[in-house]
């Protein structure tokens, strides 16, 4: 348990028959009249469902115990992300829904924060910007340049996303995980 005064960004809290929601942001507000209260965003842990909600200030908030670790993605089995723990070596298979749209950027080797809640994985974190190679994009025609456009280019994770007409086929990229925007080249 925790005070709605101990509050901080990434806490996560156990709210409504057991559901986690994670503090996005919070304010304490005093108005110059009545109690002071907590003005908060919550986003679900499972949903991704973001919802304000405000507390009386020194309310009683349940908190969750959430396991944060990074660990290296290894390889596919069916349906199921492998990951394995950097320290202890165990391996720990993660289904696609809790994966999410981290799909579309791992690659055997990288490494992501896994969360976990008694046991079960909650999400996978990437971190903001990877480094990928396009494995297939058209050449760009000549002249197209000068209008700064783009053209769709298939990453290595077969994950489609807009580039600049003068990437080619084999290049690695930086691309933001949280968008799928291109970030720039990566200079070998």
């Amino acid at each position: 348990m925790a005070s709605t005064n101990d509050l901080k960004n990434g806490l996560v809290l156990k709210l409504e028959g057991g559901q986690l929601w994670s503090v996005v942001e919070f304010q304490h507000v005093k108005p110059g009249k009545g109690p002071a209260f907590v003005r908060t965003k919550l986003k679900n842990v499972l949903s991704g469902k973001v919802v304000d909600k405000t507390f009386n200030a020194g309310v009683k908030v349940e908190t969750a115990t959430v396991d944060k670790r990074d660990m290296q993605f290894s390889y596919m089995d069916g349906e199921y992300f492998v990951f394995m723990d950097m320290e202890t070596y165990d391996q720990l298979m993660v289904d696609r829904k809790a994966v999410g749209d981290a799909a579309n950027f791992l690659v055997e080797g990288f490494t992501a924060t896994v969360a976990q809640h008694e046991g079960e994985v909650l999400f996978v974190e990437l971190p903001a910007a990877v480094e990928l190679t396009v494995q297939e994009t058209e050449p760009g025609v000549q002249g197209d340049r000068s209008t700064g456009g783009t053209k769709p280019a298939t990453l290595e994770t077969g994950h489609q996303i807009q580039v600049p007409l003068f990437i080619t086929t084999g290049e690695k990229i930086k691309v933001d995980t949280r968008t799928s925007d291109y970030l720039g080249r990566v200079n070998s």
